[in-house]
């Protein structure tokens, strides 16, 4: 039997080694994201999506809950913050993805700030200042509502508004939410004022006292452990007598007119800047961003029934949701 001899050219034999240990070396990244809420939680379920689409196959992909919403103490929030230091330091992740403003709050302020560990945030509300951003070892994407973009349409809709309720629940998160929105509001001459809820009845009173202000801008439900969407649209059917609006698109079903984030933005934009970590960028090379595309949504018929007039344009264009 005759062999085949075959010949190999040195530069291609280290083309080889090199292509196979670029391989080794991308299939054994680890990346750990540190969440701040619970799997479940509609928006960091939506971060959720676009960071493991876009990790998919080029990160092996550790998670950590923290678990913040359900559970609000601040006790509870420093303990689980401390599980993940040790998670941490036991599984020694290439990279961390810390995701909304209790993960930075409590984990990565206190514990990885100008520290080997590279980090990127997502989901952090409105400003950075208040954790000391930017750090030599960190990088992020700054979570924005679309506050005077949607107040220009609301006031198009209702010239003349002055002031409002903001309803939500009460949460670490919502009371910065609320600042500000507050302070955006100011800058427009408009008034509002918090009503911050705990249960569901809480909020089914809040929301009939909210119907004597000129309008109700809703934050989250997220804390809310009795929530029901289908008993909240029914209720919201019901009752809702003036306008409302949201920057949540899972409440958007209860108002008139919604302009929301999108989670998978937060998710991609992390992951992304995090493969470009790993292959070698410094994150303190990286701006930090801001948060760039929108969604509007529109209930005709909740509008229709308190007898407010949408705008043709909105009805031909928005995304329709809830009872018409």
């Amino acid at each position: 039997m005759q062999l085949t001899r075959f010949s190999f050219h040195p530069a291609a034999i280290i083309l080889s080694l090199s292509t196979l240990l670029f391989s080794t070396q991308a299939c054994a990244a680890h990346c750990l994201y540190v969440s701040s809420y619970h799997k479940g939680y509609e928006w960091n379920d939506g971060i959720e999506r676009g960071l493991d689409e876009t990790l998919k196959g080029k990160c092996d992909v550790d998670k950590f809950y923290m678990d913040t919403n359900r559970n609000t103490d601040v006790k509870h929030a420093k303990r689980m913050a401390l599980l993940a230091k040790a998670h941490i330091e036991k599984t020694r992740p290439d990279i961390v993805i810390a995701c909304d403003d209790p993960a930075s709050k409590y984990l990565v302020q206190p514990y990885y700030r100008n520290h080997p560990m590279p980090v990127v945030f997502c989901g952090v509300n409105w400003t950075v200042k208040t954790y000391g951003y930017p750090y030599t070892n960190v990088t992020g994407m700054i979570e924005m509502a679309a506050i005077k973009p949607m107040m220009k349409e609301v006031l198009n809709i209702k010239p003349g508004l002055l002031s409002g309720i903001y309803l939500t629940s009460d949460v670490i998160t919502q009371h910065r939410e609320y600042e500000f929105n507050r302070e955006n509001l100011a800058q427009l001459g408009i008034q509002l004022k918090p009503l911050f809820v705990k249960t569901v009845s809480q909020w089914n009173r809040a929301l009939l006292t909210a119907q004597k202000s000129q309008f109700v801008y809703l934050g989250t439900n997220a804390g809310i452990n009795d929530w029901s969407d289908k008993d909240a649209l029914k209720f919201s059917m019901q009752h809702t007598k003036t306008m409302t609006l949201t920057n949540y698109e899972w409440m958007a079903p209860l108002a008139m007119l919604s302009m929301t984030k999108i989670a998978e933005e937060q998710g991609e934009w992390a992951a992304q800047v995090a493969l470009s970590i790993l292959s070698g960028v410094q994150p303190n090379t990286i701006p930090i961003v801001a948060n760039r595309r929108w969604k509007i949504y529109i209930n005709p018929g909740l509008a229709q029934k308190a007898g407010i007039k949408l705008p043709q344009r909105l009805l031909r264009t928005a995304i329709k949701v809830g009872n018409e």
